[in-house]
């Protein structure tokens, strides 16, 4: 038995959980523990420098972490979900299209010199597919063992992440840039993205998405949570903003499905608690795009894990570093 910790790093809010794993049975989950740490305001470049910003997410990250161990002694490695493009080999990241001006930081090393502990660091959302796929491994009825050993993951939140899970392993890419899925581009000459193109699928299926379709026909400033409490009231523009939501989802999808040719996806993240509003939208675009040798062959559900999946398999992921 192993003790490790776990961390979802989110645009505003870092999540902390203590995982137990055993050798023969599912992870565990022993306590999760939720920070305030809004890294998308402290990255805008234009309030503070990069450097200044790195210092305070090292800083925010390690609190948390020697908070948790007091209670838990027994943490052997630290394993973080990264929202970004990290690099397989040297764990640096890259970029972070929502936390804007971090490039090429280390966030493994820099932690790992601070907390004296192992430190592995993923994408977000292939950290979060991990944790899907090794609580649930997916054995639907009638697929083979090599079908169930696949899996895509969909988190919508800030932004919209990607993670693949294939033949039971988190597929990175070369260049640690896979299943970047939020950046396909599904509106030309639309929406500014903050990868630099324009267009992009998380522009219009991501919680800040919704809202600038909701602004756009209403000039109303309002959170993703609120106009899914009005379009469940009927709001008009409300319900077109998910709408919306849901079919830029199914335009990435089928274009990815064409390329990998995975049975079965799953969709988590916070927004996914709106998928009610977006399910309409989403299978209807999805039956439209499809090429037809995958029509009703593809297997979407929604997570029933919430937050813990990214935990989960962040925390799995930092097991090698042992």
């Amino acid at each position: 038995m192993v003790t490790l910790i776990g961390i979802d790093v989110g645009g505003t809010n870092l999540r902390v959980g203590v995982v137990e794993c055993h050798a023969f049975t599912p992870p565990q989950l022993l306590e999760e523990v939720r920070f305030q740490a809004d890294f998308s305001s402290l990255c805008k470049i234009h309030q503070h420098a990069p450097e200044q910003a790195w210092r305070t997410i090292l800083t925010t990250i390690a609190d948390a972490i020697n908070s948790v161990r007091a209670k838990h002694p027994a943490i052997l490695a630290v394993g973080i979900g990264f929202p970004g493009f990290i690099d397989p080999v040297t764990q640096t990241i890259s970029q972070s299209p929502n936390l804007p001006g971090l490039s090429h930081v280390d966030l493994s090393a820099d932690l790992s010199a601070i907390i004296a502990l192992p430190v592995i660091t993923e994408n977000d959302a292939l950290a979060a597919a991990y944790g899907e796929y090794m609580m649930h491994p997916t054995q639907a009825i009638g697929q083979t063992t090599a079908q169930a050993s696949n899996l895509i993951y969909l988190g919508l939140g800030t932004g919209v992440g990607g993670g693949l899970i294939l033949n039971g392993k988190p597929f990175q890419g070369q260049h640690g840039v896979a299943m970047e899925v939020g950046h396909i581009m599904v509106e030309p000459h639309g929406r500014l993205c903050g990868c630099g193109n324009l267009g992009c699928m998380e522009q219009y299926a991501s919680a800040g998405g919704v809202a600038i379709s909701y602004f756009e026909a209403t000039n109303q400033h309002c959170t993703a949570l609120e106009i899914a409490t009005r379009a469940s009231a009927g709001d008009g523009a409300a319900i077109a903003a998910y709408q919306r939501a849901g079919a830029a989802l199914a335009q990435a999808l089928a274009h990815i499905l064409k390329v990998i040719d995975v049975a079965n996806v799953v969709i988590g993240g916070g927004m996914s608690a709106g998928w009610p509003l977006m399910q309409q939208a989403f299978n209807q675009q999805l039956a439209q795009d499809l090429i037809p040798a995958l029509r009703g062959k593809v297997n979407v559900s929604v997570s029933n894990m919430g937050d813990q999946a990214g935990i989960i398999g962040a925390a799995l992921l930092s097991r090698p570093a042992l």
